[in-house]
């Protein structure tokens, strides 16, 4: 199985969690489904070029979160539950709005305008969506 996986030295975080993100982001839209076998830790490290170490690191942290589930001898595999690309999308939302929160405190803007700005990109995007149908 081709990992298909990227890294990248440039980006500035640790390999392990561009590992962990990838893996996360194929869960979460569906290309992995719970119970699925992931690629061995041995073979994602090969396959990207890098320490078995780190591919380790990625797999515990994951398995810690409850994304994944490890089976000595057998592998790992998506952990089963049908709330794993859910509990990612959740994680994601709160990565973004705290983003939002912080770059709207550097611009001065209120707690009540963020909320303001929210409100109306989310009704200017159902408007959109109800259009299209």
């Amino acid at each position: 199985m081709g990992s298909g996986f990227v890294l990248s030295q440039a980006d500035g975080r640790p390999m392990y969690l561009q590992i962990i993100e990838q893996i996360k982001r194929r869960i979460a839209v569906g290309d992995w489904k719970a119970g699925e076998l992931l690629p061995s830790i041995r073979q994602l490290a090969a396959d990207l070029q890098i320490s078995v170490i780190t591919v380790k690191r990625a797999y515990l942290e994951l398995e810690r979160e409850g994304v994944i589930a490890t089976h000595h001898g057998k592998g790992s595999v998506v952990a089963a539950g049908a709330d794993v690309a859910s509990r990612i999308y959740e994680q994601e939302l709160a990565k973004h709005l705290e983003q939002a929160a912080r770059l709207a405190s550097l611009l001065g803007v209120s707690p009540r305008e963020i909320q303001s700005r929210l409100r109306q990109t989310t009704e200017r995007l159902a408007d959109a969506v109800k259009d299209k149908t």
